[in-house]
């Protein structure tokens, strides 16, 4: 299967991403590997009695991670680093909640500095099933240019 390169991606393109619901388990083994065991994560009480929140809350950067992990057509994309992600946690995501997120193409450039790649600019919007945006921002991604996939065919090999 050939993978979308920079030239196809047009700007202002729309998409969603598959759904997933955030599980205890979630919670518990990212707090394991990031070291947070802040009580909003952890304490059902605390969280219930000293925030403003209705319990414990999933860590922000575990729905963003998520949300780059959830099947889109940007897995299909020639996709060759993350250069900058952007996020505002707007509202909380518990435990049970689903989610998932759209993206539009906000900007496509070539690289100045390194050929046969580019960059694409994502504006992104992490929804709820309880019908809130519980995050959004912006996210750079480096992507390999059509000439890219040009001068590998011409030395024999491909890139994709």
């Amino acid at each position: 299967m050939a993978l979308v390169h920079l030239e196809e991606i047009e700007v202002g393109t729309g998409f969603q991403t598959a759904r997933r619901t955030v599980t205890e388990a979630d919670i518990a083994a990212f707090a394991g590997v990031s070291g947070d065991f802040n009580p909003l994560h952890t304490d059902e009480i605390f969280a219930r009695e000293e925030t403003p929140f209705e319990g414990r809350i999933a860590h922000g950067p575990l729905v963003l991670s998520m949300s780059y992990g959830l099947r889109s057509v940007r897995d299909d994309w020639k996709v060759l680093a993350l250069v900058e992600c952007q996020r505002r946690f707007r509202a909380p995501v518990y435990p049970g909640d689903t989610v998932w997120a759209s993206y539009e193409v906000l900007d496509r450039r070539a690289s100045r500095s390194r050929p046969g790649r580019g960059f694409v600019t994502l504006g992104v919007q992490v929804h709820s099933d309880r019908g809130e945006i519980v995050q959004e921002g912006r996210d750079v991604l480096m992507v390999a240019a059509l000439a890219a996939r040009a001068a590998a065919a011409k030395g024999g090999g491909s890139d994709d």
